[in-house]
Formats: C-alpha cells, structure tokens, sequence
C-alpha cells in the first residue's frame, strides 16, 4: 500500500564558472597572493558545480550533500559577484523536469544570465533528491522511517521557499515545473507525505488508537489539499495528469481517512459505542472500495480492506446478537481530530552541514569599497594627528635650541661638554657622521634618475597597451568586450602624476638640501669628534657661583623636564595611533545585510570616533600643555640671562653650544630626507595590470577568431578582367567587323586524330541562327580544308567566365529538348544565340577540324 511519490531532477547544461570569474577577480582585486587564493577558489567552485549538477546523482546522502554545498556556495557568492548581463555574464540552462518534450520538439528549456535562477534549480534538485532517496527508504524499520520522514520534510521546505522566491529573484516567467503553483504543490505532496510516515510510525509502534486516528486524519487532509490543488490549478505540469501523481493522490487521500475511520472505531469499541464502530468501519470499507474500484493499478489495499472486513463483520455480528446499537448516520459521527507532527523545513543558509566557503576571505564589492574608503579616513585621521604632534615637536625644539636648553644650565661650572651635547655627538657618531650625509648627497642624483627611469618605463608601458587596446575596439567594435585601458588606468596613471611631482619637487630641492648641508658641515664635523677635541673647541668661561644653585636653574630644570615627558607622550601616542588596527569588515557586512546597501561616511566617522577620540583628544592636550610649558621656559630664561655674568667668553660659549645642538636638528633632518626614496610599487603595479591585460586581451583575441572562423563566408565575386573593364568604355563593335583572334602557339606536325563528325541536321525547317557577329553559322570544314592552316600561332587567352555572380554575366537560354549529359557546350545540335556585354568580344565559332577537344574561346590582345 505504501506508494511514495518521487520528483525528478532537472538538467543543466555545462557551463564554465571559472574563467569569468577568474577575469573578475584579476580586473578587481590586487594582484598577490590574495588573487591567486580566490581564483583557485573559482576552479573549485567549477569542479563543484560538474560534481552537483554536470552528472547524474545516486539516490545517496552524499550526492544530496554535494548539491546542497554548491547551493550554500552560490548563496555566498552573490553579494562577492556582481553576476550580470553586463558584467559578469554567465548563461545557465536548465531543461524542465517534468515535459519532455515531444517527437517534433526537444525538451522545454530555459536559458537566463542570473544567479538567482540557478539557485531556484538546484534548490528544485535538491528538493527532488531529497524525494527519491525517502521513497527508497525501508520503512520497517525505525531508522528508515526518521530518514524518510527528515527528507520529505526538507524537500517540502524546499519547494516552499522556491515557491516564495523564484518570481523575484528570475524577474521573469519561470519554466512549469518551478513556477508557484507547482513547487507549492510539489510541497504540499512531500508533507502529506512526511505525515504519513510519522502515521506508519505510531502504527508499527503500538501507539493509542485515538493518536493513530488523528495522525491518519491529518495525512488525509493534506493530501486532500495537495489533490485540490492538482484539480483546480490548470498551470500545473501534465505530467500531474497522465502519470501517477493525481490519482495517487486521489487513492492516499481515501486511504488515510480510511485509517482514520478505522482506527476511531476501535477507540469507540473501547468506549462500548458498538453502533458507532459499525459507521466507522462501513464508511472505511466504502473507501476502500472506492480505491480498489479506481486506482487499483496504482496502490494495493488487498490487506488493508481484508482487515478493515473482518472488524466490520465481527462488529455486525456482536452488534445484531448481543448489543443492538443503533447504527447513526455518517454525518451524525464526531469528526475525528487532527495531530500534525510535519513541518516544512525552512531553508536557512548554510543547508548543508559540511559546508565550508571557498570564497571566505573575499568580502563583497561594495563592502571592499566601503573599506578603501574607511581606509582613506582613516589614514587622513592619523597622518593628521601625527603631523599636529611632530609639528609641535619640531617647534619645541627649535624654542630651546634658541634659548641654548638645555646645554646652558648643564654648562654652570663653565668647563665641561655639558652632557646634551655629549649624547647628541654620540647619536650622529652612531648613525656614520659626516660620511654618511656625503655619500647620500653622492648617491642623490643617481637614485632620482633610476627612479624618473622607473616612472618613465611604467607610463609607456601603460600607454603602449591602451593604445592596443584602443586599435582592436575599432577594428572590432561592439565585439570588443572589456573595460577600456583609459578607464582602467586612470587610478594608475593619478598615482603616476603624485609620483612625477614628488620627483620635481626631489629636484628642486636638491640645491637647497646641498646648500644647507654646506651651511651646516663643519659643526656637524664637530660633533663627530670625540669627547677630549669637542670639549677643546668649546671655549670655556666662568660664571657666578650664585648660578650653581639658585632657584631659577631648578626652574628650568623642571620645566624642560615636563616637556621631555610630554615628547616622549607624542611617540607613544603616535606608536598607539599607528597600532590601531580595527577591521570594519563585519561592521559593512552587518549593514549590508540589514540594509541591503552600506552609508559608509555615517558608519566609518562613527567608528573612527569611537576609536581614535581618547587618542586625539590626548593629542591636543599634549599641544596645550606645550604651549604652556613654552611660555614659562621663556620667562625663566629671561631672568637666567640676567644673572649670568655678561662677557664676551660666556657669550661665545653659549653661542657654540647653541650652533653644536642647531648642527645635530640638521643633520637628523637631512639624514630623514636623503634617505627617502620613492618604491617601486608604482613600476610592480603598472606591469602586473599590463601583464594581465596583455593575457585578456590574448584569449579575447583568440575567442573573437575562432568566432569568426565559424561564421559561414560569402562566395568572393571576381572582379572583372582588365581587358573587359577597357572594352566596356567603347563603343560596341560593328557587326562585319572580325575580331583578331589571340595569338597562339604552333600546332604540332605530328599525326591528328581523326575529325569528329558533324552533328545531326534536326530539322531542314529550322532556320539558320546568328552568331554574336551577325553571321550565319556554318557546319564544321571538312578535313584537309584551308580551316586547319589558319590556326592561331600562339597560345590562347584567358577563357571568359561564364558562372553565376560574375560581371557581365548572362544566362545562356536552353533550346528543347536539351540534355546537357548528351552534349558539350560547344557540341550543341545546332549553334546557339549568345549574348554579350557592350565591349565584349564575340564568342567563337564552331569546333574547328583537328582538335579532339573542344576549342576554348578567345579575345583580343588589348
């Protein structure tokens, strides 16, 4: 009795995933590692695609595993892929499942380039899949009724959300087996069905009889509806008609409710309702027979109404000699409960358990923009704040470079290198000295020349590929599929100019950095030397002992000890602006996926905020304290200059120490700014976008000429000989006048064969027929006439065309009674009219004795 109906797959034709996609990801994504992990992701996306779809597929878990990983993969892939007829095109067709088509006419199929009707398809087959392998399920036993019960369920889902989805996401009218109407059938039967199982459960479990009935009863109802559905709906497949499905239907829906009926009478037996057991089971047995009568070719109910028999007439009998219950009408029962343990499964992404994302580390494009453009605010947010901070370093160090602090203080006892100076020489010492500084002014005018070099090569190189590519999109037109060079490069070529400027600029700065360096050399040369010189060539003096301690040293002493502490605030604050590094990823991902598009300005200056705010505001706050601290080291200066003794010794000491702490800004700032060079990411970036276009460019090349190779050609026309083109200017020759043959080479003295006898006279009636001369033709001269001595000298001209499509071309008209398989051209029964063109030469006249073949026509010399 257990028939189960399954759905069959749909068909998909090949198609190549992972060149298209490959195409993109070099046309989007930087060239690295990153692009060659997500184009290896691409080949197994199309390895997965031939695993689910390009084969026929066992009724077995894993082959519904496969199909339900590709399912999850193109769900993931969509919001990646900006899958399009204009940009990444790709064409699936799949063949309906149920029509097949006819003897006149293939199998229905649908060819559209949309992600969201692949996905409909192979969420159908996953569907259909789930379907066969439940009805291949044993069912007497507990594990094959949970996996029947579990895959009915899910195919039932599955139709449903093919049914909510698949006008929206084809923008089209479907194909009939995945129209609504019939994956919401489709759905309604796989419930019925799961239904059922849970009935055949409860049974084979010994459950309580009333639980049984309102199982039975809820298996009845749905598949009532599902009948209603087949009956009413006149879009649904034919297949539903002349297959097994309608009456099958028609056949569970009785048969369920007979279940019901019977297994209610056992519960009213229990409850001593006798009359109430014999309806019950009569109305069971009547649809039983109404099965058997009906749809008995396509379910046995052999035992099931053998069953249902005997209770009736055990009941009849107790019935009619013991209890005489009144036996009510059908419509006075009770209607028996309903208790559904069945629900659709809901597809919930990802579906399949063992499903892992090729493409995972790819974020979709517009979130990818969204975070170059984070990036960008970001970026402009720190160099921001580090600038402000630098700036202010810079400024502070200048302020106590002029006040000679804090070498002045350290410099009380008037006769020691004071111990600033001493750590200042060390550092330059360390980092090379003075030789450092000139082999970088060396190397300076090489290095920006390579580098202009560099510039230089990658322009070209850009420029000679968008001219190629400008060349082939004329020649080809509309053929001619790819982003344009122009467009392409522009990123680059802005990148290039930024780079260019940055050169000039090296450029003109290159005098000013010398003459600097000049002004600077020998106090840094001073600094170089070792303690004993340097403290040499400080010259000393002797200032107040007062000075020694006095309050206005400590003073200065503390404040320029508060701005080294605010300094060393700056570097770690720049190293924590630096350090940040927050990934915004999922914050876009979110809002993407709540939104369906990103606000990317609202979201990235909220975040920034969020997380660079305690750093910035530290950043002014070290700015105000600077200023502060400025203002009083000036004015604790001050009054240290007016205790200091005023004498030309003290004031030349302070005026060394003062230029020997100036020396040491420079040269770090020279060292910082020789040492800049400009990367060679510009020349890497400009030949791996050339390389890979130069490739596209290469297989379009090779797709376009295979194209057209395949293309039928138009026959070429001829054009028309010199000799006609000279004669058609003229006049048309008179009718008397003899054309002078062409000449041709000596006929041979050795023997010849025989003549060919004359034609046959047809008719003594038939009028003679001008040539194109106007002259009467003549039979052929006999052998031996002077015919055979006036045969040209030299060889014959080319022979006129006489084929279709050629200039001056005219149809010969055919006499009756002409068979072209008796005779020649030239061996007609009696000479036929030509025609020519103005300026032609006249056709010959008839086969001249001697030649065994027929004479080839000649012209003029022109």
């Amino acid at each position: 009795m257990a028939t189960f109906i399954s759905v069959q797959s749909k068909k998909a034709s090949e198609v190549d995933l992972a060149k298209p996609l490959c195409k993109f990801i070099q046309q989007t994504y930087p060239a690295g590692e990153a692009q060659n992990d997500h184009c290896r992701a691409a080949e197994e996306l199309n390895k997965l695609r031939k695993s689910a779809v390009g084969r026929p597929l066992d009724k077995h878990e894993s082959s519904l595993e496969t199909l339900m990983r590709y399912y999850d993969q193109l769900c993931s892939i969509e919001p990646k892929f900006p899958f399009s007829e204009n940009q990444i095109c790709v064409t699936f067709t799949w063949k309906d499942a149920f029509d097949k088509g006819s003897l006149f006419g293939g199998s229905v199929k649908l060819a559209l380039a949309s992600l969201g009707y692949e996905k409909t398809c192979v969420l159908f087959n996953c569907g259909a899949l789930a379907s066969q392998i439940a009805s291949e399920q044993n069912l007497e036993n507990d594990e094959g009724l949970k996996t029947a019960a579990k895959h009915y369920q899910f195919a039932s889902g599955a139709f449903q959300h093919i049914k909510d989805t698949v006008l929206s996401a084809l923008n089209r009218e479907p194909t009939v087996d995945i129209s609504p109407d019939t994956v919401g059938t489709l759905s309604l039967i796989m419930l019925a069905q799961a239904q059922e199982v849970f009935f055949l459960k409860a049974t084979r479990d010994k459950m309580k009889d009333a639980i049984i009935a309102k199982l039975a009863n809820q298996a009845a109802d749905y598949y009532g509806d599902a009948f209603k559905q087949c009956q009413y709906k006149d879009t649904l497949p034919k297949y539903f008609y002349f297959q097994e499905v309608f009456p099958v239907l028609a056949a569970k829906h009785c048969i369920m409710q007979a279940n019901a009926e019977y297994h209610q009478s056992i519960l009213a037996k229990q409850q001593k309702k006798f009359g109430e057991e014999i309806g019950r089971l009569q109305h069971a047995s009547d649809l039983i027979k109404t099965v058997a009568s009906r749809y008995d070719e396509y379910v046995n109910v052999k035992d099931l109404s053998d069953k249902i028999n005997r209770a009736l007439t055990a009941a009849k009998k107790d019935n009619d000699f013991i209890y005489h219950d009144r036996v009510p009408d059908l419509k006075d029962l009770d209607p028996i409960g309903k208790a559904s343990l069945v629900k659709s499964t809901s597809v919930v992404v990802p579906i399949s358990q063992k499903f892992t994302d090729l493409f995972e580390k790819m974020v979709p494009l517009a979130v990818q923009q969204s975070l170059s453009l984070y990036n960008q605010r970001k970026a402009d947010l720190v160099n921001r704040s580090i600038a402000q901070m630098r700036e202010a370093t810079n400024l502070a160090n200048g302020v106590l470079a002029s006040l000679n602090l804090p070498a002045a203080i350290e410099d009380v006892s008037g006769d020691s290198v004071p111990q600033s100076i001493l750590q200042k020489s060390k550092s330059v010492i360390e980092q090379g000295g003075i030789q450092t500084i000139d082999q970088l002014i060396k190397d300076l005018p090489e290095l920006l020349q390579r580098n202009r070099e560099i510039l230089d090569e990658s322009l070209r190189l850009l420029s000679e590929e968008e001219a190629t590519d400008n060349d082939l999109r004329a020649k080809f037109k509309e053929r001619w599929q790819r982003t344009p060079s122009s467009e392409l490069y522009k990123p680059l070529r802005a990148e290039g100019a930024n780079v260019s400027n940055i050169l000039d600029k090296a450029i003109q700065a290159d005098g000013h950095v010398k003459e600097r360096y000049q002004t600077h050399r020998d106090t840094i040369s001073l600094l170089c030397k070792p303690e004993p010189e340097l403290n040499a060539a400080i010259p000393s003096a002797n200032p107040a002992k007062t000075i020694q301690g006095s309050e206005v040293v400590s003073i200065l002493r503390s404040l320029l000890a508060s701005l080294d502490e605010v300094k060393k605030e700056r570097e770690q604050l720049e190293n924590d602006l630096k350090s940040v590094n927050f990934d915004m990823t999922s914050k876009f991902l979110t809002a993407l996926a709540q939104d369906g598009a990103i606000n990317e300005e609202a979201i990235s200056v909220t975040e920034l905020d969020r997380i660079y705010g305690s750093l910035t505001h530290k950043v002014q706050e070290t700015l105000k304290k600077q200023d502060e601290l400025l203002k009083n080291i000036q004015n604790a200066h001050q009054e240290f200059s007016k205790m200091k003794q005023s004498n030309n010794e003290s004031n030349l000491r302070e005026e060394v120490l003062k230029n020997l702490a100036v020396a040491n800004d420079n040269f770090v700032e020279l060292v910082a700014n020789l040492k800049e060079e400009i990367l060679l990411k510009f020349q890497t970036n400009g030949s791996d976008i050339v390389f890979a276009r130069k490739t596209e460019r290469d297989e379009l090349l090779k797709d376009l000429q295979q194209s057209i190779a395949r293309e039928p050609s138009a026959p070429s026309i001829p054009s028309q000989p010199a000799y006609q083109t000279a004669a058609a200017g003229g006049s048309k020759p008179a009718a008397s006048t003899t054309p002078t043959p062409a000449p041709r080479t000596m006929v041979s003295s050795k023997p010849q064969p025989p003549a060919r006898p004359p034609p046959p006279v047809i008719s003594t009636a038939s009028a003679p027929v001008s040539t194109a001369t106007g002259a009467t033709a003549s039979p052929a001269p006999l052998p031996g006439s002077s015919a055979a001595s006036t045969a040209p000298s030299q060889a014959q001209g080319p022979p006129y065309p006489t084929y279709p499509g050629y200039p001056g071309y005219c149809q010969m008209p055919m006499p009756m009674g002409y068979n072209p398989y008796t005779y020649g051209q030239y061996n007609l029964p009696y000479a036929p009219q030509m025609y020519q063109n103005p300026g032609q030469a006249p056709y010959p006249g008839p086969q001249q004795p001697g030649y065994p073949y027929p004479q080839q026509p000649y012209y003029p010399q022109q």
